[in-house]
């Protein structure tokens, strides 16, 4: 390693395309670490002077500002662990602790690094590493505090996962696919989980089960995509054999064979029986989940992705720009209409969503704002490239979404805009692998949008897709996505169209339902009453007391 010869791996480079072994060594490292007996020790000593030559070179390389500093954090944990342990390797560990110190946000949840970037990044890196860390150099001290963490974590993130055993499909890097399960694995082998053993099994099941029968794998070697092979879900630093993070997910296999995780019988989740709805303040997230059909939905009113130093413009990124992902709906690609968004129009430009300023919320809502960017997109279909189009540094949009059961309220407030602009917005994609299983329909009074998917979707079941109209909203439509999403190559999107107030500096509060279920016909919608009073939304649920949301009351700040 290292070497001349035509075996050795090529040295570690700084970040990009010379970096991105980082990964991998951070891998083999963990891996040495966990089997050093079977493994390390049984290596002649010129061979370990060899690979810990090749390691220690990666730890004094630059990483990506992110989760990344944890990969030379593992590499150094191990050298110490073999006896190998200098200053260097102490200054390295000592930094990875102090870096997720900073990107603790409370309740279990970490940023991926600076900014707000709240994704699956959390359970298989930033959880992940450090605990082993703790576990495997007998730091009680250390892992008494992230434990702990951990623990928390999976008191919301479990919730995270469908009944189907679908993980939330939100966020970069999902070709990883199994590895949603690494700190629900790691939580079991170490004692750090709200889950009983028979709970723990099943999302561990589920989620396998659900891949494996959903085409993940060709001629046993699994694919890049989602449940196949999939482009949009690749990144650019995407390889044949990244899908095999994935292993992450099996972390649970170290526990031995009479362990409660294998010995138990398989439980059912809380979410099984009752429907769930949870705000998630440090991650601008708000969780729902519905007992009729398994499916659970994110909203996002806080993980941007987008660190304290880059600008807010450009281009936006469907993994993170959107205001809701599911475990059965995926974001569309970024040159097709977008979902789950609100837009403003202007010069025929229409605007996206980037940096989102996470504000707060309560029991069943949560609440954010952005500044809308007007960006004018590469003429090539597959280029994110962009630059930008009209700036009005006057206005922004307000916004809140509120869930109960199945239903979503979402709330604009639009906020300095010239008066007339066209709005838009969009709800949930539903995909199919043919255009024929794909239907809408609209409806005028009120404005509804309703866009369904037959069974030849890869959920193998029906979707539905709803937006209705309560105040602010004139004409429904439905949008073609011809680039599909990760659940089937075509999609259609319900739409609503409305535009800005009247007069000079008025704000507009613009309202809506919306719902998207699975199996069964749209929920009913209309036994759900809403009343705006200014800047007052109420809404009159169908079981349970109202919610109340007072546009003024929220702390909106400026920057």
């Amino acid at each position: 390693m290292g070497a001349d010869d035509e075996d050795s791996w090529p040295v570690i480079g700084h970040i990009g395309r010379d970096g991105q072994p980082h990964v991998e060594a951070a891998s083999i490292a963990l891996s040495l670490h966990l089997t050093r007996e079977a493994s390390w020790d049984v290596l002649e000593e010129d061979e370990q002077d060899r690979i810990a030559a090749w390691l220690r070179h990666a730890i004094d390389q630059e990483p990506s500002s992110n989760n990344w500093y944890l990969f030379p954090f593992t590499i150094a944990s191990f050298l110490e662990g073999v006896g190998r342990a200098d200053d260097q390797t102490a200054y390295v560990i000592e930094r990875g602790l102090a870096l997720i110190e900073g990107w603790y946000r409370g309740e279990g949840w970490y940023s991926d690094g600076e900014g707000e970037a709240f994704d699956h990044y959390i359970g298989w890196a930033l959880h992940f590493y450090p605990v082993w860390h703790a576990r495997l150099r007998g730091d009680s001290a250390l892992l008494e505090r992230l434990g702990p963490r951990l623990e928390k974590f999976l008191g919301s993130f479990s919730r995270t996962f469908d009944r189907n055993g679908a993980p939330t499909y939100m966020g970069r890097s999902m070709t990883y696919r199994m590895a949603t399960l690494a700190a629900v694995a790691v939580g079991a082998v170490t004692g750090y989980t709200p889950l009983r053993p028979g709970q723990s099994r099943r999302i561990l099941s589920a989620d396998l089960r659900y891949f494996l029968e959903r085409g993940a794998t060709s001629d046993g070697i699994l694919t890049l995509g989602w449940h196949g092979p999939h482009e949009p879900t690749v990144q650019r630093y995407s390889g044949p054999g990244s899908p095999y993070w994935t292993s992450k997910g099996f972390a649970a296999l170290l526990l031995p064979a009479e362990h409660p995780l294998w010995t138990a019988t398989e439980e059912e989740l809380d979410a099984d029986s009752a429907d769930y709805v949870r705000s998630l303040v440090p991650a601008g997230q708000l969780i729902q989940a519905t007992t009729a059909d398994g499916l659970v939905r994110v909203h996002n009113h806080g993980s941007d992705q987008i660190k304290p130093f880059e600008a807010d413009a450009g281009a936006p990124n469907p993994l993170y720009a959107r205001f809701g992902y599911s475990t059965r709906t995926g974001p569309t690609a970024l040159h097709n209409p977008s979902d789950n968004d609100v837009q403003l129009q202007v010069r025929g430009v229409w605007s996206v969503r980037r940096r989102i300023h996470a504000v707060g919320g309560g029991d069943d809502w949560i609440a954010s704002w952005h500044a809308p960017r007007f960006t004018v997109y590469s003429p090539f279909d597959a280029s994110p490239e962009a630059s930008n189009g009209p700036v009005l540094p006057s206005c922004r949009i307000e916004s809140v979404t509120a869930a109960r059961g199945a239903v979503e309220v979402r709330v604009h407030r639009l906020v300095g805009v010239p008066p007339r602009t066209p709005v838009r917005l969009a709800g949930w994609a539903v995909a199919a692998e043919t255009p024929e299983s794909l239907s809408m329909r609209l409806g005028s009074r009120p404005p509804t949008s309703i866009v369904s998917a037959n069974a030849d979707n890869s959920t193998g079941e029906p979707l539905s897709s709803q937006l209705r109209a309560v105040t602010g909203w004139t004409e429904p439509r439905a949008a073609r996505a011809t680039y599909g999403t990760a659940f089937g190559r075509v999609a259609l999107v319900p739409e609503l169209f409305g535009q800005s107030a009247d007069g000079v500096f008025h704000d507009t509060v613009l309202v809506a339902l919306a719902s998207l279920d699975a199996g069964a016909p749209p929920t009913d919608l209309s036994a759900v009453v809403v009343t705006v009073d200014d800047a007052v939304v109420t809404i009159g649920w169908p079981t349970g007391e109202p919610t109340s949301i007072d546009l003024d009351a929220i702390d909106w700040p400026r920057r």
